[in-house]
């Protein structure tokens, strides 16, 4: 008996899930699942800033994935492409809730008084911490489409043809919304540092999202 250990099976690639996924195995959707939900979870939380809905937006970006999974074709990368029906699902249900239409032209309208937080000592990390809280309120508080390009390009890190493709727009466009999603975020910011709660800066650029990845 030879000495050497059988090779463990290989583990099949994400293109050899999809096909068999595509044929109905449950198993391998299963696996795809695995891999994206993770991602697909943060984007809807993001776009919504309720983890409860979060949650069932998820699941029924998964649920229109097992039902239109037949219909990919391989011509965007898969998590474009499934990216793009949670975003979808999100935008509908936003829609649903009667809240602004998404449009490029979006204004906001909200006049939610911002939060007010008091803090003692001049701790950096509570400093910190509280600038991330009020950059995720603000983000919570633009427009679905401004947010919807903002947290794709600046927290999730797609590229500007890739939003396009996403959300069924020009990358101009897509260029756009995010330059004025930035500019709402630099002025809510600037009202917060303006009122005491926060005394740190929080740069409104490419690299801002990094800290609610």
């Amino acid at each position: 008996m030879s000495p050497h250990k059988t090779p463990a099976p290989k583990v099949a690639s994400e293109t050899q899930l999809i096909a068999r996924a595509q044929k109905g195995d449950e198993e391998a959707f299963s696996a795809l699942f695995e891999t994206h939900k993770r991602r697909v979870y943060s984007l809807c939380l993001r776009m919504t800033g309720n983890t409860a809905e979060a949650e069932d937006l998820a699941q029924e970006a998964f649920l229109q994935l097992f039902r239109k999974i037949g219909t990919f074709r391989g011509e965007s990368a898969f998590s474009t492409w499934l990216h793009r029906l949670a975003v979808n699902v999100v935008l509908m249900h936003l829609r649903k809730k009667g809240l602004q239409q998404v449009s490029l032209d979006e204004l906001d309208t909200s006049q939610d008084e911002p939060v007010k937080r008091d803090y003692g000592d001049d701790d950096r990390r509570l400093v910190g911490s509280i600038d991330r809280l009020s950059l995720s309120k603000a983000i919570a508080d633009l427009p679905p489409g401004y947010r919807a390009v903002f947290v794709l390009h600046d927290i999730e890190g797609y590229e500007h043809n890739e939003i396009a493709e996403i959300m069924n727009c020009s990358v101009g466009n897509s260029k756009s919304q995010l330059h004025k999603a930035r500019m709402k975020l630099r002025e809510r910011l600037r009202e917060e540092r303006s009122k005491g709660t926060s005394g740190a800066t929080i740069p409104v650029d490419q690299s801002m999202g990094e800290g609610l990845r």
